[in-house]
């Protein structure tokens, strides 16, 4: 009898555990201070992003939509730092299929958490938990003139 209770104790306790940590809270951070982190400098390509509704020059070809769904382990880092990972692997793999396709520009990037679009020039939106951190980008490939 001690052996079952024991059994469902533990259980219950676990549960409430993993509950209790479980978050997906949606952030927003800046598009800039991402951008900039030196560590991130040589892994970019050239490839140039306009977010949310910012000008950008003529466009002379356009080749689809296309989205980017990216996450890290957020183990051990600030839900800030943890983001900023997911958003720039969401980046490069946006930039990398801008140049499979024969793209310059992606433009009209937006943040497309869980299918929510936010579109903003400045910032980006990313869903931190306790152990992933994760933010999808969608955007328009083109050539610009």
């Amino acid at each position: 009898m001690k052996n079952g209770f024991a059994v469902v104790l533990i259980s219950a306790l676990l549960g409430t555990a993993f509950t209790a940590e479980a978050r997906d809270d949606r952030q927003r951070y800046s598009v800039r201070d991402a951008m900039e982190r030196a560590d991130i400098q040589d892994k970019l390509n050239g490839v140039k992003l306009y977010f949310g509704d910012a000008n950008y020059p003529a466009v002379a070809e356009k080749y689809g939509e296309f989205q980017s769904n990216k996450k890290t382990n957020a183990f051990n880092k600030t839900d800030k730092e943890a983001c900023q990972w997911a958003f720039l692997s969401a980046v490069i793999a946006l930039q990398e299929r801008a140049v499979a396709e024969g793209g310059n520009a992606v433009i009209n990037v937006t943040s497309n958490y869980k299918n929510q679009p936010y579109s903003s020039q400045t910032e980006f939106e990313c869903g931190a938990g306790k152990f992933i951190a994760g933010t999808t980008l969608k955007g328009q490939v083109v050539k610009l003139k």
